[in-house]
């Protein structure tokens, strides 16, 4: 008896103890217990996703790859799986499982190795988001009073919910939702029961059991799984028997891009680290969708690789990438050696295996070998220099050899010769109502060079100027029938000891020439002689009004050649502002920004172009509010909305409502309009009138491609061809072309030459019509399918009157000597051509004069001609 009262003393005494030091264990590890605020605002470190405006995914960004999921939307028997597997008493244990630590004792005094069956579900979670993963005591500890924890603050199936979500599974996928796309590019509603089965093995060693890397160790540890499933009731004999003899389907699915803009991506990454942070932007779910428009931007990017690798070709062949050394190579080292080249889609790298007559045998990349025929590589003449080419090669040995390492890119049904470019190019579209990016290409390849020279690449623009040189000639004094004299110029500078000479390309000069003519020839003498009579500050101020900046532009004459240094992104901007009117609008790329469970959490508030928004807001002055343009429009709004009067708001859009959402003009909607129309006659026609029989402006090839008439273009091309630009719009679409010369090397003579940015020329007949228009035609042939034709519509303002083709002046003739022109009303010519027809009225002219009907015409959108 007295040793039994001892016995139970000591046990008493022994519990008393533990119970004191478990309190004490408590209260030391309690300042790092999680808060109820923690925990119910985990944050899951889910990827960006970025998505066109049609909703294709660009891109994802973050090193874990999660798709948070609710439990409801989680099939009950992938659930069941991980309960089975995991911690089959989840539902009856407080966070602790206290038979299975019992049983994990057991087994460590009888065999002295630890057992891995002791963490329940809470506790995993517990592990994972507040706990290192090193094996000591004390953690173990620490995740019980944790887990206990988190069992009283959240109920069971928040618990299971969050784990779900959170475990790792292998491969950067964090929970079933990832892990279910990353196996086997399904949602998890779409899992079969061994597919289960395998993603509910893998929290025990995601890294070793997962079935990509370890096939036959996943399978075995499925069938594990399915056992346990089938011991607990949750799957029948007849569906074990199916699911532990099914093979194993998995493979690796990257993110599911569907749409591939690489410079796209990493502007809207750039600008989320910006708007939200680099750790909110990677790890917080965001769902960015941008601008862009998924057909325009596959027409973009289809158009600039197919120009550049077509200017490429058409200069010469310059030779292998590379000739291996050692050959002859044995199949399996040629194939590991083009599994380390890079390919630069479409360019594929290929080894030349053997040389016929007029064909050559070859091993691609990924694809094995292909025969090249001749029709294949008879374009590779040898490159020389910027302007010649050898001969054209009668055999493939003249071309390749054995050993050479090159590449192809499929073509038709077939395969072409190719190399690595070495000209690139950019382009860039535009909503000219808001500035919204609807294609952007930065580059012939991202991975060959990111680089993006839409935004980052200042190049000379050349005649790409010349429309905003224009539109300050017709705010001072000019008007499209103005007659410049295209004329040479030679002009001594004394501090320089040299004469400055601009020339007209090609050198060609027609004497006194209207400004429709001038613009639509891109004469570069007479571009001197208007920005001379307008004046420097006035031009330079006028680019600035476009949003060019100061610093870029040169304070000489040199200006009105296109010597400026502007980015693609700033000429597409300044186009944009002709083509919608006037208004200067700011391009953006990201539309809004969504959380991962689909809230808005940030959305674009771009300035539009709006004139009827403009018109009602001028009923509404005199404003209220002086010398505060801003709040005097939020005035002027506030007073059209409590006027009673709504025939406003079905002129003016009602999104486009508030002061902040009115871009800011730069011209005036009169001037844009004649802007417009001398833009289209590049387009539609250009040069020297031949009695009827038609002519060519310096962009005709937009007329013969597209065939309709509410597009209005530019070419451009810098001195000495360093640059190429076109530049085009419609109503509702403006879209910016260049192709140039970031660096230049080859092999010349044994040497390698390298050269400047500024120094390479767009290689010999080559310029803006040539070389940068076609990708333009390419994208608008595909941007503007199923769009009606519809003209630029005439501000008020414009009037039109019939001329003299030769003189600008009034005339009555009707045949190919006369033409409609526009005016802003009291700049139209008050005499006529010729003495003989002098207007026979006294006063100034006036439509409403019915003896003038063959003078003047409505002010309507015109068939245009010179």
């Amino acid at each position: 008896m007295k040793w039994l009262v001892r016995i139970l003393f000591a046990l008493g005494a022994m519990a008393i103890v533990g119970a004191l030091g478990v309190v004490g264990m408590y209260y030391y590890i309690k300042p790092e217990l999680p808060s109820v605020a923690v925990l119910k605002d985990v944050r899951l470190q889910t990827p960006m996703r970025v998505y066109s405006a049609d909703g294709e995914l660009i891109s994802q960004f973050g090193e874990k790859r999660r798709i948070p999921l609710n439990i409801e939307d989680m099939p009950p028997l992938l659930i069941k799986a991980f309960l089975d597997t995991e911690d089959s008493r989840f539902y009856e244990h407080p966070g602790i499982d206290f038979v299975g630590l019992g049983r994990a004792a057991v087994n460590l005094v009888l065999t002295g190795h630890k057992s891995q069956g002791a963490s329940t579900i809470t506790m995993q979670l517990a592990r994972n988001f507040f706990l290192t993963r090193e094996k000591t005591y004390i953690r173990k500890i620490k995740e019980m009073f944790i887990a206990w924890h988190i069992e009283q603050l959240l109920s069971k199936n928040e618990i299971l919910e969050l784990y779900l979500n959170k475990i790792e599974l292998g491969h950067r996928a964090f929970g079933v939702g990832a892990a279910a796309q990353v196996y086997y590019g399904k949602d998890v509603k779409d899992l079969t029961l061994p597919e289960m089965a395998v993603l509910a093995g893998l929290p025990k060693a995601p890294s070793t059991l997962n079935p990509i890397s370890s096939p036959e160790r996943a399978l075995a540890r499925r069938n594990v799984v399915l056992a346990r499933m089938k011991d607990m009731g949750d799957i029948t004999q007849a569906q074990y028997d199916d699911a532990s003899t099914a093979p194993n389907t998995a493979k690796y699915h990257g993110a599911e891009i569907t749409l591939s803009a690489h410079y796209v991506a990493e502007m809207v990454r750039q600008e989320m680290v910006d708007l939200f942070g680099e750790d909110a932007a990677y790890g917080e779910g965001y769902q960015v969708f941008t601008t862009i428009n998924s057909k325009d931007q596959r027409a973009a990017q289809q158009a600039v690789i197919t120009n550049v690798l077509n200017y490429d070709r058409r200069h010469g062949w310059r030779g292998p990438a590379q000739k291996l050394k050692d050959w002859p190579w044995d199949e399996s080292k040629i194939q590991d050696f083009l599994k380390g080249q890079m390919t630069y889609t479409p360019l594929i790298p290929a080894v030349v295996t053997a040389v016929q007559d007029q064909s050559a045998t070859v091993e691609v990349k990924g694809k094995g070998k292909l025969e090249l025929d001749w029709a294949a590589m008879d374009w590779a003449r040898p490159f020389i220099n910027e302007n010649r080419q050898g001969p054209a090669p009668d055999k493939a040995s003249e071309i390749v050899a054995p050993g050479d390492l090159v590449y192809v890119r499929p073509h038709g049904d077939g395969w072409l010769l190719a190399q690595i470019p070495e000209v690139n190019s950019a382009f860039v579209s535009l909503r000219p109502q808001d500035g919204a990016i609807e294609a952007l290409v930065g580059g012939f390849n991202y991975y060959l060079s990111k680089y993006n020279r839409v935004t980052q690449a200042k190049r000379q623009v050349g005649s790409n100027i010349k429309p905003f040189i224009y539109s300050a000639a017709l705010d001072n004094g000019f008007t499209l029938a103005s007659l410049v004299n295209d004329a040479p110029i030679n002009q001594w500078d004394r501090s320089q000891g040299y004469a400055w000479r601009p020339k007209n390309s090609p050198p060609v000069y027609n004497g006194p020439t209207r400004l429709r003519m001038g613009l639509a020839e891109s004469k570069n003498v007479m571009s001197v002689r208007l920005l001379r009579a307008v004046g420097i500050d006035t031009v330079i101020d006028r680019l600035s009004d476009f949003g060019f900046p100061r610093e870029d532009l040169p304070r000489n004459e040199s200006l009105a050649l296109g010597s400026a240094s502007l980015t693609p992104m700033n000429v597409a901007r300044g186009f944009s502002a002709i083509a919608n009117g006037g208004f200067l609008v700011t391009p953006y790329l990201i539309d809004k920004v969504e959380d991962g469970y689909g809230n808005l959490v940030w959305m674009a508030t771009p300035k539009v172009a709006c004139a009827e928004c403009e018109q009602m807001l001028a009923k509404a002055k005199p404003w209220p509010v002086a010398n505060d343009q801003e709040a005097a429009m939020d005035a002027a709004f506030a007073q059209l909305q409590g006027s009673g009067d709504v025939s406003w708001q079905e002129q003016c859009p009602v999104s486009y409502i508030g002061s902040n959402r009115l871009a800011p003009r730069a011209i005036s909607a009169q001037t844009a309009f004649l802007v417009t129309q001398a833009m289209e006659s590049t387009i539609w026609g250009g040069g020297s009138w031949n009695h009827g029989t038609g002519w060519n402006g310096t962009g005709w090839r937009a007329a013969r491609e597209l065939k309709r008439h509410d597009i209005a273009g530019k070419t451009g091309t810098t001195n000495e061809s360093k640059d190429a630009w076109f530049s085009g719009f419609m109503p509702d679409l403006q879209a910016t072309s260049w192709i140039g010369y970031d660096t230049y090397q080859h092999e010349l003579g044994g040497t390698t030459r390298m050269k400047a940015i500024t120094d390479d020329p767009i290689f010999g007949k080559e310029g803006g019509a040539k070389s940068a228009q076609p990708p333009w035609n390419a994208y608008m042939k595909v941007a503007l399918d199923g769009i009606p034709e519809e003209g630029f519509p005439v501000p008020p303002g414009i009037v039109t009157v019939r001329i003299d083709r030769e003189t600008g002046k009034l005339t009555r003739a009707t045949d190919y000597t006369s033409r409609f022109e526009y005016f802003k009303a009291g700049t139209e010519p008050k005499t006529f051509a010729r003495d003989t027809l002098a207007n026979p009225f006294d006063g100034p002219l006036q439509p409403s004069q019915s003896s003038n009907d063959d003078i003047f015409a409505p002010a309507e959108p015109q068939k245009t001609g010179n």
